[in-house]
């Protein structure tokens, strides 16, 4: 393949991923100021016990990212435990979340790995904004995955995105901008 045109493919993704995030900025803190209003309202009318705990704090100023040394060796210990490429897993994480684990998704995926809350029930996860529980979950899924489209990474990171059944009825890579730029964005890191 021309690595020009590869160049090229990789900033267009890039950019395009960056006016996604710039559009969808102020959805997030009305989402942000939302759950933050809904947790103190929560916090004082509710009995002690039932109260959830606070929600982690979700803007980029406020999370700082696991410390890469920390982060190495919590995927290592996961991905040998799951038996599932470290650096694959460090790459999804990396698109997910940036390694913050209080990001928050405006579709509702939470943490590390940006796990939906079906994702976290089937995983046992009981803090996704917890990383260890969150990556623990992440490369469960991941794993899952991978056992399902045979190995096929580019397939199983298009599920990981979009979802099995959109794959399963695509017989691959769904035609959606989003997920394809996701699958070459971490594909373009993990294989180099």
């Amino acid at each position: 393949m021309n690595w020009i045109f590869v160049l090229f493919l990789v900033q267009d993704a890039q950019s395009q991923a960056d006016r996604v995030r710039a559009a969808m900025e102020s959805s997030l803190q009305q989402q942000r100021e939302s759950v933050q209003k809904q947790a103190r309202t929560a916090g004082t009318s509710m009995a002690p016990w039932t109260a959830p705990a606070p929600a982690p704090a979700m803007s980029a100023a406020d999370c700082e990212p696991i410390p890469p040394p920390e982060l190495s060796k919590m995927i290592d210990q996961i991905s040998s435990e799951n038996g599932i490429s470290a650096d694959l897993v460090k790459e999804v994480a990396r698109q997910e979340s940036g390694f913050k684990p209080c990001a928050l998704s405006a579709k509702g995926a939470q943490g590390l790995m940006q796990l939906m809350p079906a994702t976290q029930v089937q995983f046992a996860v009981s803090d996704p904004f917890d990383a260890q529980q969150s990556l623990e979950g992440g490369a469960k899924l991941l794993k899952q995955l991978l056992d399902r489209y045979d190995g096929d990474v580019s397939k199983a990171l298009g599920a990981y995105n979009a979802g099995a059944g959109r794959v399963d009825q695509a017989g691959g890579v769904p035609d959606i901008p989003e997920t394809k730029n996701y699958v070459f964005s971490i594909l373009s890191r993990f294989l180099h």
